[in-house]
């Protein structure tokens, strides 16, 4: 892994995963729109940004040319598809070899098997109608975006973060197949620690074709199952 595309490079997450890309010695390209370009002055120098909107097509394919991976964070903003746009460009435009790595909410499921709580699903319902009514987010557009990644042949991993919050590194989190799982009733990651799997992602083969729902390695949840096992 040498050169890396981080594609919503200027938001919270995204500023996140230049600094590990950083600290791993890759060379950085970061997609953002052109008004956010002041929130990376940090990387000034150190990095290579494209201005653009990330659903537009022509700025994914200048940005990913040439590039071993591809971070891509999966924003639902608007009701015009954003979601579904980014990911189809990144899909169709990214080296065949890339590996590609999406993030996205655990609301999202790959088989089905997934179990969550009923204050979780009338969080999201609620939020999602609310988000629509007032054109403000489309959780839908963000499923329709992993569907179309689950169904790709590419080598994507498509990482499923839990409830966030700010904080110093407590470690590379801890993952399972399913929400539900015991390990990840915390809900709860370091968002440092969300982009930390993100990097980390990039050279773990295993977790090719995966959707692994993650959790702070330092929760209660994650503490208890490591002491069981």
């Amino acid at each position: 892994m040498k050169k890396v595309c981080i594609v919503g490079a200027s938001g919270k997450l995204g500023q996140y995963m230049v600094q590990h890309a950083l600290d791993r010695g890759y060379e950085v390209v970061g997609v953002c729109r052109e008004r956010s370009i002041g929130k990376l002055d940090a990387f000034k120098g150190r990095i290579t940004v494209i201005p653009g909107a990330t659903n537009d097509r022509e700025v994914i394919k200048k940005a990913v040319a040439g590039c071993d991976g591809v971070l891509t964070v999966l924003v639902p903003w608007g009701v015009q598809q954003y979601s579904t746009g980014t990911a189809q460009a990144v899909i169709d435009h990214a080296p065949p070899d890339a590996r590609l790595i999406f993030s996205c909410g655990w609301h999202i499921t790959r088989d089905g098997q997934d179990v969550y709580s009923r204050s979780f699903k009338a969080t999201v319902k609620t939020f999602g109608w609310l988000a629509r009514l007032v054109r403000v987010a489309d959780l839908d557009d963000q499923v329709e975006a992993c569907r179309r990644v689950f169904a790709s042949d590419t080598r994507w991993t498509v990482v499923r973060g839990s409830d966030l919050e700010e904080g110093e590194s407590q470690g590379l989190p801890v993952w399972s197949r399913h929400v539900g799982d015991p390990i990840l009733k915390s809900n709860i990651t370091r968002r440092v620690d969300f982009a930390l799997f993100m990097v980390e992602a990039l050279e773990n083969d295993e977790l090719i074709h995966e959707a692994p729902a993650i959790v702070g390695c330092q929760t209660p949840s994650a503490l208890a199952i490591k002491t069981v096992r």
